[in-house]
């Protein structure tokens, strides 16, 4: 995870997810376990020695709990890898020795933070057991000995009851992580599919703009250059290269400034965009397809379809772009049939088709083959479906897209 700057501050748990996580100490943990240890050793030496003024001890047993508590208190170091074998270890101890107070507290309240509810409370049942036992074992006046017997509960509880806060507190805060975590992966997934979209979105747009345009200058270019070059053919005109360099120069700077009209779409807001391509501008493709040499005929079955939605209308008005530009492209001097059926409260039909040759004429005009597929997503996107294929020498191109009754 990524902690920023102050990374080093955060214990080393947080890395791995897990209160109980067993990977190397961070900066923060080497401080807390240095004042665990050394807190541990200071509160053993007090209570042993405030034990030897109220009860003397034999030099024997107090060597025997000042090495009992040493060994508790160098526990302490492996208390984050083994919280369960360190507690189970602590048990017998905790009841003869001391010297092992301090780091009694430090066990108990480790062992409820980074061991399960489940394993560690038989292990707190173990230690109440025994140092009831221990209490109970020894000679002593009965109002002392329930003293010490409620001392015990209590410090075992309240110890084990800070340790289960701190377990509680640590779990949440990893899931918040966690999930700040995903959060933030999603979102950076969100806006990579959104610039994703929007390149698609981009260059679809592009295509179905200048596709049409360039196409058409090709084929003029194409036509001017193959009859310069034919053998014997009858020279060209000074109008007819006048008319086709009109012609090709129109083209150019009508595809300049449809691409200005795409650029100011895509930095503008919807308000200030350029008007897009509707229905009633078919009749101004159909004759710029005508004036480029294609023979086209439209059959219009579906009447004014002005009602449709402008996305619907800029749809309708690409798809017979496309099929007009691929006719161009693939059967070039083929005749291009323009046909749109059904009427409002049913689906909207828009189909083109030209018959293929078998072999064409001249260069073939270049493309970039994703038109079709650009042209299948904006379909899908309006809720309509595309299909396009040949048959008995037919190319067909053929849109079905939803039409909604007034």
């Amino acid at each position: 995870m990524r902690d920023g700057a102050l990374g080093w501050l955060l214990p080393a748990e947080f890395a791995a997810g897990s209160p109980a996580a067993s990977g190397q100490r961070s900066v923060r943990d080497w401080v807390v376990d240095v004042l665990a240890f050394g807190g541990a050793v200071l509160a053993g030496l007090v209570v042993l020695g405030f034990a030897k003024q109220s009860e003397p001890m034999g030099q024997g047993m107090e060597a025997a709990d000042e090495v009992l508590g040493a060994l508790a208190c160098l526990s302490l170091w492996w208390r984050r890898r083994f919280p369960l074998a360190v507690a189970c270890l602590a048990v017998p101890v905790q009841a003869v020795s001391t010297s092992a107070f301090g780091a009694g507290i430090v066990i108990v309240v480790n062992l409820a933070m980074r061991v399960p509810w489940r394993r560690s409370v038989p292990v707190l049942c173990l230690f109440l057991v025994t140092a009831v036992g221990s209490i109970v074992s020894r000679p002593a006046d009965r109002r002392e000995a329930w003293a010490n017997v409620a001392f015990v509960l209590v410090y075992y509880l309240v110890l084990f009851a800070w340790g289960s806060g701190l377990r509680v507190r640590r779990l949440w805060l990893i899931a918040v992580r966690k999930d700040a975590e995903r959060e933030r992966a999603e979102h950076a997934r969100q806006l990579a599919e959104a610039r994703r979209r929007e390149r698609e979105a981009i260059a679809r747009e592009m295509h179905d703009v200048l596709a049409h345009r360039i196409s058409l200058v090709s084929v003029h270019a194409g036509a001017l250059a193959y009859r310069a070059k034919q053998p014997g053919g009858p020279e060209l005109s000074s109008a007819e290269v006048a008319g086709s360099a009109q012609i090709i120069g129109d083209n150019a700077h009508q595809a300049l400034d449809e691409l200005q009209d795409v650029l100011r779409v895509l930095r503008a807001d919807e308000e200030s965009a350029a008007p897009q391509p509707r229905t009633a501008d078919l009749p101004d493709l159909v004759r710029q397809a005508r004036a480029g040499g294609q023979r086209v005929e439209v059959r219009n079955e579906a009447g004014a379809a002005d009602g449709l939605r402008p996305n619907l209308q800029r749809t309708v008005y690409r798809v017979v772009q496309e099929g007009l530009t691929n006719a161009r492209k693939h059967g070039p001097g083929a005749p291009v049939t323009v046909r749109l059926a059904c009427a409002p409260g049913d689906a909207l039909i828009v189909e083109v088709s030209n018959p293929l040759p078998a072999e064409v004429p001249g260069a073939r005009i270049p493309g970039t083959g994703t038109g079709l597929a650009g042209l299948a997503e904006r379909v899908e996107l309006d809720g309509g479906a595309l299909e396009h294929g040949r048959a008995d020498g037919v190319f067909t191109l053929r849109t079905r897209l939803p039409w909604p009754a007034r």
